[in-house]
This record gives structure tokens, sequence and C-alpha cells, in this order.
């Protein structure tokens, strides 16, 4: 089991979580409250870097919905960059590839 490590960083399009570890039941509560402490300004761009994710269960898929749902409360967008091929799996079955923005890279998920 990989510990789960959650890195703040700035991007010009708004606030990027650099996610690496796993991403599940014993940990998501993380990722909920780091996302709720952001504020967010209309028209930022949320950022969730998974390329360093490792595991992602049903409880990680949940605290991604969150901070989706926190992001368009504060009528900014959300996007999951390098996202695993697991993980894009499972979105794909249960249809959140279409509800969320996904890039190949964090590089491309921040250009304005």
């Amino acid at each position: 089991m990989s510990p789960l490590t959650i890195t703040p960083l700035d991007a010009a399009t708004g606030p990027v979580l650099e996610i690496i570890g796993e991403l599940d039941y014993s940990n998501a509560s993380e990722l909920r409250e780091q996302v709720a402490a952001l504020t967010l300004r209309p028209g930022q761009r949320l950022v969730l870097d998974l390329a360093g994710m490792e595991f992602c269960d049903s409880s990680g898929i949940t605290a991604l919905l969150a901070a989706r749902t926190h992001a368009h409360a504060a009528k900014a967008d959300i996007a999951l960059a390098a996202v695993p091929a697991h993980t894009l799996r499972v979105l794909g079955i249960v249809g959140l590839d279409q509800i969320f923005s996904l890039y190949p890279d964090r590089d491309t998920a921040t250009r304005p």
C-alpha cells in the first residue's frame, strides 16, 4: 500500500493538486478536505494531476466527484490530468468520463 501524498501547486488557470499513491477508503477524506479548503474563483480551473496515482477505489471516485461539486459551486471548472488507464477504464464504465474534462498531462490541463 502506497501512502497518499497531495501536493498543492499553482498554475495560471488556478490551483493544481498533484495526487500520488493510493486514493482509497482509508484516505479519500484527505482529498475532500484539501479541496474543501481551496478558495476557487469563477472561471478558474482546478486540476487534479493523477499521474502518480497508483490505485483508486469507489471512495476515491466519490472524492473526485466531491471536488467537481466544490468547483462547480464556485463557478469554476475542474479537470483530471494524466488519469491512469485503470482509473480511466472505471470512469468510462460508469460514465464519469463524460462529466470530467480529461487531459493527457498537467501542462495541457493548465493551458489558459
